[in-house]
């Protein structure tokens, strides 16, 4: 928005044009932006959740531990997503297709979370949303995003697969059925599994933050001719800009960790888990670099395991794998400590984002 302004304001304001439209001031300038907003509206949110008892709704079969929490605000991702809307709507380039793309489908996941949440905390229903018609809603909104992005995307879209420490990638050219299969379940399975992992105290929000930050590299790596070049990427236009929404998480995030850190003053919900993990799986699309996402998100995936597993353990023969699920609940129930469990999960994260990026070299 910020430069479609200056395009009118540019004969008078030639030196502020100049500096504002510099690509590595608006980073920063959206970094700072997403943070400060979280940070201090926070406190706003927590007070306004707690009068009107719009907190946290405890299953009936989870942990002992959690009962206490019962009275912690929750939909704290309503703070995040304005925070992240704000900032990439000021000082992104609003005509970037890729821009439009990511923030078309995190709002209308933010949507879905929205309805679940409304029917957990307002309407009284521990279920909220049913499975089925969330992942109907899912898939009607993540088919049309991508048939978009394919008809608009002027270029071949192709798969990556990056062989470790050998510097070689291996190309696979994607039909329109291809790329809608492989597509629609990372977005679909990430964006559940980051629903799924968001359990504990500040333990979604620090991966998150990593696996954005790994995403920036790989946007500024694709979206320039030399990088690309150097990293045998495909070379990517738009993907440069799309560092701003990585970056506006980064700060949001950050700003949300304050308060959501153990002992949490406040929890994101559905609409926060939802919306983040469809945006940073679009990114990821967006870019060519679905292998590498997928090893960064080796946490969201385990997590799902290990309901699956658990599920089908019990289908089969009434007996549990793992004492509960997600896997962070059975740590729990082995006497492990939240922050303890958190802090492990943030450092298995962080070597997983590592790992993805020294693949590349």
């Amino acid at each position: 928005m910020l430069l479609i302004l200056l395009k009118y304001l540019q004969y008078f304001f030639k030196n502020l044009n100049f500096f504002l439209i510099n690509f590595k001031i608006r980073c920063i300038m959206t970094f700072l932006t997403s943070f400060i907003i979280t940070f201090f509206l926070s406190p706003y949110f927590i007070n306004y959740f707690n009068k009107n008892k719009i907190s946290q709704i405890i299953r009936k079969d989870g942990p002992i531990t959690h009962y206490s929490k019962n009275k912690t605000p929750t939909m704290g991702g309503l703070i995040l997503l304005l925070s992240i809307l704000f900032s990439v709507i000021f000082w992104s380039d609003l005509s970037n297709k890729y821009i439009f793309f990511s923030l078309s489908i995190m709002i209308l996941y933010s949507l879905i979370g929205f309805i679940d949440d409304y029917y957990k905390i307002i309407l009284n229903n521990p279920k909220g949303l049913s499975p089925y018609k969330k992942l109907f809603s899912q898939s009607i909104i993540t088919i049309i995003i991508l048939i978009f992005i394919y008809i608009n995307n002027p270029e071949k879209l192709y798969l990556q697969f990056f062989i470790p420490f050998l510097n070689k990638i291996i190309k696979y050219d994607l039909n329109l059925i291809l790329y809608l299969i492989i597509s629609y379940f990372i977005i679909i399975g990430i964006s559940n599994s980051v629903n799924l992992t968001d359990g504990l105290d500040g333990l979604l929000i620090m991966p998150i933050i990593f696996i954005s930050l790994g995403l920036s590299i790989l946007c500024y790596f694709s979206g320039d001719i030399f990088f690309s070049k150097y990293f045998n990427f495909i070379y990517i236009k738009n993907a440069k800009e799309l560092i701003i929404i990585c970056l506006s998480v980064v700060g949001s995030g950050l700003g949300f960790l304050w308060y959501n850190t153990y002992p949490a003053k406040i929890f994101m919900g559905d609409i926060g888990s939802l919306s983040l993990g469809c945006v940073i799986s679009i990114i990821a699309i967006l870019i060519r670099q679905d292998f590498l996402f997928l090893i960064m998100c080796g946490l969201f995936i385990l997590e799902s395991i290990s309901v699956i597993i658990q599920v089908l353990k019990f289908k089969y023969n009434k007996k549990r794998f793992f004492l509960m699920a997600p896997l962070h609940h059975h740590y729990e129930l082995k006497g492990v400590s939240e922050p303890c469990i958190v802090i492990r999960f943030w450092i298995i994260s962080l070597i997983l984002v590592l790992f993805s990026l020294i693949v590349i070299i």
